[in-house]
């Protein structure tokens, strides 16, 4: 079968199209999925650069298949299990394996997708909008008049924490590296969308709010913004930092913490909100729902191919990428 796979961490070189890639072998607790869709993902730059290579969050070794979120059919079920069944349409993510012909994915992470959501939408969605559900509703627990503030808020997991705020009644301010990106988060209904300018976007959130700072930062930057992040919150507020695009931040000192008003700083990960088969499909079902209901909006920035998998993520890594990109697998799914 065709699959994108990894022999060695590097750039985008490294990540080879085989030809003649074995089939996986189903396991208990597994389903065999023959793969419509793969979502292409920073975790899948991650990956393949090696950030992943010690985790025992995400224990990835290599050898392996590329693709943390896919979409397709059930083709096998394997020994013990009993919600899912063949010719299922189901979508998964944080299981690897998705950029190939057919992948073979714990039951426990797979979510049944209604009729009414094409495969793409469905790998477009599953990861991003899963971790957005778990920051606002788990981690963030916003409800109406909430105040919050969205770093990148114009790329894939942005535009959805901003959608998902505003529909509970969130007041929602947003920043962007570009006037361009902040008209997205806009567009997508934040009520204030300012560039990261130095840091200086505290200050125009602080402005906002009276002086008080939001209840919540979702800060997916790290290095470049957390500080001015705990600037831009309010007094026992609570920063989740759920991602390092621009670095980690090695040289914190809790103390920061109380000096900047007794702040909350959680680095949450999605696979500890996922720890169940029943909550990954009540977590799917709430993004499909909104989608379906027209709340939730999903933006498929382009379609490729198995073969053009290089370059894509040459493009995510220059951050010439808005929105989701998609690999179609097998376009005879339907």
């Amino acid at each position: 079968m065709k699959a994108i796979t990894l022999q060695t961490y590097g750039g985008p070189e490294v990540a080879q199209l085989r030809l003649d890639a074995p089939k996986p072998q189903l396991l208990a607790g597994h389903v065999l999925i023959k793969v419509a869709c793969a979502g292409i993902n920073f975790m899948d730059i991650h990956t393949r650069q090696g950030k992943y290579a010690q985790s025992s969050t995400y224990p990835l070794r290599l050898p392996c298949t590329l693709g943390m979120e896919g979409a397709g059919v059930v083709v096998e079920v394997g020994e013990g299990v009993s919600h899912l069944a063949v010719g299922d349409r189901v979508a998964w993510c944080i299981a690897w394996g998705a950029y190939a012909e057919y992948a073979v994915v714990p039951a426990a992470k797979v979510a049944q997708i209604p009729n009414a959501i094409a495969f793409d939408q469905a790998a477009a969605a599953m990861f991003q909008g899963c971790t957005a559900h778990y920051l606002i509703d788990d981690v963030a627990r916003l409800s109406a008049g909430s105040t919050c503030l969205v770093h990148a808020a114009s790329g894939s997991i942005g535009q959805l924490l901003v959608q998902m705020a505003r529909h509970l009644g969130a007041t929602v301010f947003a920043t962007g590296s570009t006037v361009e990106k902040c008209a997205i988060a806009r567009e997508r209904g934040a009520h204030h969308a300012w560039q990261y300018d130095d840091g200086r976007f505290a200050d125009h959130v602080l402005r906002a709010t009276g002086g008080k700072g939001v209840d919540v930062v979702f800060d997916s930057l790290g290095k470049s913004t957390l500080r001015d992040s705990f600037r831009a919150c309010r007094t026992r507020g609570l920063i989740v930092n759920y991602g390092n695009v621009s670095g980690s931040l090695t040289d914190l000192d809790p103390i920061e913490l109380g000096e900047a008003g007794s702040l909350f700083l959680t680095r949450p990960r999605l696979a500890d909100h996922m720890a169940d088969g029943a909550t990954v499909q009540r977590r799917a079902n709430a993004v499909f729902a909104a989608m379906l209901e027209g709340a939730l909006t999903v933006d498929i920035e382009g379609h490729y191919t198995l073969e053009t998998v290089q370059q894509v993520h040459e493009r995510i890594e220059a951050r010439q990428q808005v929105g989701k990109a998609v690999l179609w697998v097998d376009r005879d799914l339907h």
